[in-house]
């Protein structure tokens, strides 16, 4: 039987305040929260956001949450914006242990020879991974793109294999990656609320907001070469809180841009395709930004990592509770000057021995107003082994006394 607790939150549109509370129900079932799933997006009226664009979407990064689209799911090329998913798929090889930003690279003649934006690498050179990356999050260095994927998958067109299953994992519906570049190829595509969601998936990575927040930076090669290296979103400097981002531009595409922006304690994603001029879309994305921070307020309930304030027993180990923590946040997104109420429910197991630490071990679920708009895994914080014999063994000579 699962066990239930009720972790309450109340949200009044004219306070910040949230009072906690744990209901336990003991041994009962949990029944119809997992039935509806709601809150996913939360429409603008027409009247309220007018930019000049062929596509775009904005996101709360949060929480996930569509506050507007416009042909967001329309299949349009993208540009560069590719590229995210090339150092999504980088940063997470380097999580997994797999790539090290120290190792260098020797590059490839095709990959020296790549057109468009570049740092001009040196064919049979050697470049440390890191700098590699630091040029495509910068300067969107098309030769340092084919580089890297060289080197996790051995070629372009098998890097482009795992792009599209990554997309495929994230919930990337109309997106088809051809290279990693963005270049133009026919048979590539994506839309504004896929970009979206790649680049929510990216700005998790701490190490690529060390490099999103460069602006001008000397790459160095190692025959002694200098490039200079500015950084193609110019909204790091000019929009307070933009932490992120991603520009694109082909004459197919047209001019596009992928960008975060954080304030206070909320973060939000946008993403414009197909401006007629450069300076139209950055128009655009602030426009989009400006809308989401004037109208909305992200309000996170459990943090990633952080330990709820309830242990969970363990039977049959020394250990006798654990915690546990959340594994992603989970927070909602509400309109300013509404009135919403949210509960978070708990639901876990009867736990026995062995537990890993990281071993999923229960769920928590938001709901506003009796409807599920997210939820999350509970992971434990604690190791908690199975008894041996001698753990056995001192247990019950302690509850004898036994010296």
């Amino acid at each position: 039987m699962l066990r239930l607790f009720m972790y309450k939150f109340r949200k009044a549109a004219q306070t910040a305040d949230m009072r906690r509370g744990w209901i336990c129900a003991a041994m009962a079932l949990f029944l119809g929260v997992a039935a509806v799933i709601g809150g996913t997006k939360v429409s603008a009226r027409a009247e309220e956001v007018a930019i000049d664009c062929k596509a775009a979407c904005l996101m709360d990064d949060a929480s996930g949450v569509q506050m507007f689209g416009k042909s967001e799911t329309a299949r349009l090329p993208i540009a560069s914006m590719c590229k995210i998913m090339t150092l999504l798929l980088a940063f997470e090889e380097a999580d997994a242990g797999r790539l090290n930003y120290e190792e260098e690279i020797t590059v490839s003649e095709r990959a020296a020879g790549m057109g468009g934006s570049q740092v001009f690498l040196g064919a049979g050179l050697c470049y440390p991974v890191g700098q590699l990356l630091k040029s495509i999050v910068v300067c969107s260095a098309n030769d340092s793109c084919v580089a890297i994927a060289e080197r996790i998958a051995g070629s372009e067109s098998a890097f482009c294999e795992k792009m599209n299953a990554r997309a495929k994992q994230l919930g990337a519906e109309n997106t088809l990656f051809a290279n990693c570049t963005g270049l133009p190829k026919e048979t590539q595509y994506s839309c504004a609320k896929d970009v979206a969601l790649m680049l929510r998936e990216l700005l998790r990575h701490e190490k690529y907001h060390e490099y999103a927040r460069i602006w001008l930076e000397d790459f160095t090669h190692p025959d002694g070469r200098t490039t200079q290296m500015t950084n193609t979103n110019k909204l790091i400097r000019l929009y307070d809180g933009c932490d992120g981002g991603k520009t694109g531009f082909t004459n197919e595409a047209g001019f596009c841009l992928a960008c975060s922006a954080k304030r206070g304690e909320m973060r939000v994603i946008s993403v414009v395709i197909g401006s007629e001029t450069s300076k139209t879309r950055f128009l655009a994305a602030t426009t989009l930004l400006d809308y989401a921070f004037d109208n909305f307020e992200s309000i996170t309930y459990l943090s990633a990592g952080t330990p709820l304030e309830t242990l969970l027993s363990v039977r049959g180990s020394r250990i006798k509770e654990v915690a546990l923590a959340p594994k992603t946040t989970l927070s909602a997104l509400k309109r300013r000057g509404t009135e919403e109420h949210y509960d978070v429910s708990v639901m876990t197991e009867p736990l026995r021995a062995p537990v890993a630490k990281g071993e999923i071990i229960g769920q928590a679920i938001l709901t506003r107003d009796g409807v599920e708009i997210a939820r999350t895994d509970l992971v434990s914080c604690d190791e908690a082994p199975a008894y041996t014999w001698w753990d056995a063994y001192r247990e019950e000579a302690n509850r004898w006394n036994i010296a």
